[in-house]
């Protein structure tokens, strides 16, 4: 069982008070800047969804101006393709023979089936055009509708941060003060504990179990704590424990060597 002695004047239970208020200080510092470490991290996940339906307006935008780029594209070719079919048309009259004349007009047959494929092409990027014009302009209010929600969360994350940075000023003030009215060698032992397990370095006993680790203590070391001369830790989790009522004072032996601590109910 680990244990030790406090010197000095006071009880322990005295002597741990201003410890115990420091560490209800240095957990709420803890708390606050666990919370403000992940306001980034909660202001990227309330912004994903704006990002996310903006980066599809970006996409639908490019896909507009490539197909709008093809349906150009196909538009040049048909006016190319018509430029030669009436280049064609116009060598009818020069042609001499009945063969000559039928060749050239399945070659103008041919050439306006091709046009048929132009203007199908054409046709379906306009179909495409439309659709992406349509979806951009759902999406386009989407990232409005999205924007406003983002900015409103923004607000309320920048309110909470600042809110919590002010407190977090007046608890680092009130932790130095609060440091100032503990014990030296007490001062040092828990910070030591501190910083070894990231949390609090004191823990009550309620109904016999550390209130640190949650695990059952055992009996002797728990009228030890009660008794509140020495200052023990948990076997466990080595915390710091304290008694958090009143210190069990072991009265002095009475005549006939019977103790005079007592059961309830006995009798001497």
């Amino acid at each position: 069982m680990t244990c030790l002695r406090v010197d000095g004047k006071g009880t322990l239970n005295q002597k741990l008070s201003p410890l115990i208020e420091l560490q209800k200080l240095d957990l709420r510092i803890m708390e606050i800047n666990e919370i403000r470490r992940k306001i980034p991290e909660r202001l990227h996940t309330a912004e994903a969804p704006f990002r996310g339906a903006t980066q599809i307006l970006n996409d639908t935008t490019t896909a507009v101006e490539v197909a709008v780029k093809e349906r150009r594209s196909h538009e040049k070719d048909l006016e190319a393709h018509e430029a030669q079919t009436d280049k064609m048309k116009s060598r009818l009259s020069e042609l001499k023979t009945n063969k000559e004349y039928q060749a050239h007009l399945f070659e103008i047959e041919m050439s306006n089936k091709k046009r048929g494929d132009f203007e199908e092409k054409i046709l379906v990027c306009m179909e495409k055009i439309d659709q992406l014009q349509r979806t951009a302009k759902e999406t386009q209010e989407k990232v409005k509708a999205l924007e406003t929600v983002f900015a409103q969360e923004k607000k309320l994350l920048d309110e909470q941060d600042r809110t919590l940075a002010s407190e977090l000023a007046q608890l680092e003030t009130q932790q130095r003060e609060a440091s100032a009215r503990v014990e030296k060698g007490l001062l040092e032992r828990y910070n030591q504990i501190k910083a070894a397990r990231k949390d609090q370095a004191l823990a009550a006993v309620r109904e016999g179990i550390c209130a640190g680790c949650r695990l059952q203590i055992p009996p002797q070391l728990i009228a030890d704590v009660k008794r509140s001369e020495d200052l023990h830790v948990c076997p466990y989790c080595r915390r710091m424990l304290y008694w958090e009522g009143e210190p069990v004072v072991e009265a002095p032996s009475v005549p006939g060597g019977k103790s005079a601590d007592l059961e309830i109910g006995e009798s001497v």
